[in-house]
């Protein structure tokens, strides 16, 4: 099943993640994705 999030962020965070967007290659949802998945790895690494 899948869920939408929706997230609010100031225009400094903003530009950090379309940043990264532009330097891999990717799309917004996919660095946000990805930012999310490595904090939670961070959280509990056996996951």
């Amino acid at each position: 099943m899948v869920r939408h999030y929706s997230i609010t962020c100031d225009s400094d965070l903003a530009k950090e993640v379309d940043a990264l967007a532009r330097e891999y290659d990717l799309t917004t949802q996919e660095v946000l994705q990805q930012l999310i998945e490595v904090g939670l790895e961070e959280i509990d690494p056996g996951k």
